[in-house]
């Protein structure tokens, strides 16, 4: 029984590439991040992995990365979940805004704090501790049952919903998961003990050099 868990942050989104804080805001994929969905479905099928169901956010560019992996591994007929506890973080009066445009109307070293500090939200918005606090009970309820049961589980969603879970995973304190970055479209392929431990890691064919 492989107990096998695989997250996927979704393909470069309209946003991203503007330097957008993104949020629960729902831009579309670029035709990069249309190809890196397409790559991460591709390398998966190379190494021989499927799914049973897969879990994604409430949000286009999950939901289009999720689909499009599963179409390039032609499972588009397996069952998908769709649930606003995998949203992005949730950045409040940030959101929308370019990166540069919120320095200059908050100061860097504010905006600073809101993007890498763990517990401390933008205005309006969430925390990287608030983000876990709806991915955790939503994994250990839904999804992480599943994979003890031995189904292999796809969970495509945003950098921060994923870095939440990552940090339990891998058993990361809150200052080694703020130097944590998920790169767009890159599988990353964990392996469960039966107590729910991570009992293998590997990262598949990472592009994040690439752009």
């Amino acid at each position: 029984m492989d107990r096998l868990l695989v997250l996927a942050r979704h393909g470069q989104s309209e946003w991203n590439l503007k330097k957008l804080f993104t949020g629960w805001r729902d831009p579309e994929l670029t035709d990069l991040g249309v190809e890196e969905a397409r790559n991460a479905g591709r390398w998966l099928k190379e190494q021989g992995y499927g799914f049973d169901v897969a879990f994604t956010s409430n949000l286009k560019r999950a939901q289009r990365t999720c689909a499009l992996i599963l179409e390039e591994m032609g499972l588009e007929g397996v069952e998908t979940i769709r649930n606003e506890a995998l949203n992005e973080r949730d950045y409040g009066d940030l959101s929308g805004l370019n990166k540069d445009d919120a320095r200059a109307k908050w100061g860097e070293e504010q905006v600073h704090i809101w993007r890498r500090s763990y517990d401390i939200p933008p205005p309006g918005g969430e925390s990287l501790r608030d983000t876990g606090a709806r991915v955790w009970p939503y994994y250990m309820t839904e999804i992480l049952p599943r994979v003890l049961r031995g189904e292999k589980v796809l969970v495509a969603a945003h950098g921060n919903s994923l870095r939440s879970l990552v940090m339990v995973l891998d058993r990361l304190s809150k200052e080694e998961i703020l130097k944590l970055n998920l790169a767009t479209g890159v599988p990353m392929v964990y392996v469960l003990n039966a107590d729910s431990t991570v009992a293998s890691k590997k990262v598949l064919g990472d592009m994040s050099a690439a752009h």
